[in-house]
């Protein structure tokens, strides 16, 4: 209920006046008996309560940052802005000139000013190992609102009221980074840091901060920092990242063995390795693996890389190898000559491979399973004619994309129409022009109009929603099987594969006809 009067006067926007009828009736008999003679357009009511109805409007109540957007300040402030900018990077702890809030629009803009700058700073953190420091300022109240452990550290009952507080073991880079993530709601992040800031994330309790960042390393996951980030992972309590590392680890286990990083895990992830069952690759590559992790953990520990430390830093986990399973020219030209393995553990495994009746061993004897490859095939028939299908070294090439995460095997491949024959492949995957993985091989086939699978020496690791080329260049009995009535979409399993024509088959296949019927893959 609002009083205006009869004039209209304060009244506001989007809102009805109605006047009850009843208090209408009754004003009007009031003033009639106070005086007939004074004339109606002379008279004036009293001030007359109204009930006002207001529309409730839809509208989004705008903030300072929605009705000033982000922009490049005018040219005369230009200076000052970009000053301020590099002050907060390099802590030049230069009081800004005055009037510098009104450089800023908004809250946020403003509040970035303080990042990393001495400007009203209520305490310093000494940051990073001994010889190594960097001291930063910082504000308790923004460091409180963006952290709950800040905000005990600074508000808590416990909180001690300290000027400057010591943190050795964050890096100053990544303790930056979570600053100006706190500070300007920028995420930051680098290759060479982002474990250090999600280290610090966990540490003082920065949900966004620590998602974005293992979102980074699940980007930049592969098979050479796999095994790394495996560890971490495991270190940092983060069952996404740790099952995306194992199927990259599965899937492209020789890689990720001979990477340098599998040599700076820690035992524990050593173990859990070796005990992996799906690990993909061949025995021989595993114990090489895991010598190598010795000598450098001797190194760790201050010790000579003999063969007596190497066994001594490995321990149990010597058993994990499973050595019974290798093949026997590589247990005798590699694990039986390597000096690791005891005099009676070499008899006992010869006779494992030899004897009718085979002795007790301690190493695991059962072969892993590895991984079961998967086929997409797109085409629904094949075909052959007597003028069909013709190389003369031309490519037969495909676009594919993938909507999950894959690694590309080989390729199933067609081979003759009119008896056996013999092929030599040349396959190859490319993304936006380059080479990811490459082989010439050959295979035999058997005249059927069955699929023969081409290796390639690893997987290839697929990322989603991007088109790949798969190309081919077959030499051999020009008189071959070729696919038709083919599809632009084939699901298999839980992945979805696209296809669509690559610009770079010159012998005529397409969607719709032609070779390369078949990618072999993991996922």
């Amino acid at each position: 209920i609002l009083m205006v009067d009869e004039k209209g006067k304060n009244m506001k926007c989007l809102t009805f006046f109605l006047m009850l009828p009843e208090t209408v009736k009754n004003r009007s008999k009031k003033s009639s008996k106070k005086g007939n003679s004074t004339s109606s357009s002379n008279s004036k009511l009293p001030p007359v309560c109204y009930e006002i109805i207001t529309l409730k409007t839809k509208k989004k109540k705008k903030m300072a940052a929605d009705i000033f957007p982000r922009k490049k300040p005018a040219n005369t402030n230009t200076t000052a802005v970009q000053q301020y900018h590099q002050q907060n990077l390099n802590n030049n702890n230069t009081i800004p000139a005055p009037n510098w809030q009104g450089l800023y629009p908004t809250i946020r803009e403003r509040n970035a000013v303080m990042f990393n700058n001495d400007l009203m700073a209520d305490v310093h953190f000494v940051v990073g190992p001994p010889g190594g420091t960097q001291r930063l300022p910082g504000h308790k109240y923004v460091l409180a609102v963006g952290s709950s452990v800040f905000h005990a550290m600074f508000y808590g009952e416990l909180a001690e009221d300290k000027d400057e507080i010591r943190i050795p073991d964050v890096e100053p880079a990544a303790f930056l980074a979570m600053l100006k993530y706190i500070y300007c709601d920028e995420i930051d992040l680098a290759a060479d840091t982002v474990l250090a800031t999600l280290y610090a994330a966990k540490k003082y309790i920065v949900p966004h901060l620590a998602r974005a960042c293992v979102n980074f390393l699940e980007t930049s996951l592969s098979a050479k920092n796999a095994c790394v980030l495996l560890s971490q992972s495991c270190l940092f309590e983060e069952p996404d990242l740790t099952q995306r590392c194992w199927e990259v680890i599965d899937a492209q286990a020789e890689l990720a063995l001979k990477s340098e990083g599998f040599c700076d895990i820690d035992f524990q992830t050593l173990e859990s390795i070796l005990r992996r069952e799906t690990l993909n690759a061949k025995e021989i590559v595993v114990f090489e693996a895991a010598l190598n992790w010795a000598e450098v953990e001797c190194q760790r520990q201050e010790l000579t890389a003999t063969i007596e430390n190497k066994r001594k830093v490995l321990g149990k986990a010597l058993y994990l190898i499973r050595i019974p399973t290798m093949a026997l020219d590589d247990f005798a030209n590699g694990a039986a000559q390597s000096g690791i393995l005891t005099l009676n553990e070499t008899n006992d495994i010869f006779l494992w491979y030899t004897a009718a009746k085979k002795p007790e061993l301690q190493f695991v004897s059962k072969p892993r399973k590895g991984l079961v490859p998967q086929r997409c095939h797109r085409f629904q028939s094949c075909a052959y004619r007597s003028n069909q299908w013709r190389y003369r070294g031309r490519c037969d090439s495909i676009q594919f994309a993938v909507d999950k995460r894959v690694f590309i095997a080989g390729f199933g491949l067609y081979g003759s129409s009119c008896g056996s024959a013999e092929y030599s492949a040349k396959i190859e995957l490319k993304r936006q022009g380059v080479i990811l993985g490459q082989n010439l091989s050959k295979y035999f086939s058997d005249g059927s109009s069955n699929t023969f699978p081409v290796w390639f020496e690893y997987p290839v690791q697929i990322e989603p929603d991007t088109f790949y080329t798969a190309s081919v260049i077959l030499d051999g009995n020009e008189l071959s099987y070729f696919g038709q009535e083919g599809m632009t979409e084939v699901q298999c399993g839980k992945v979805t594969v696209q296809f669509q024509c690559s610009s770079d088959s010159t012998n005529g296949t397409g969607v719709q006809g032609g070779q390369i019927p078949e990618l072999i893959f993991y996922a």
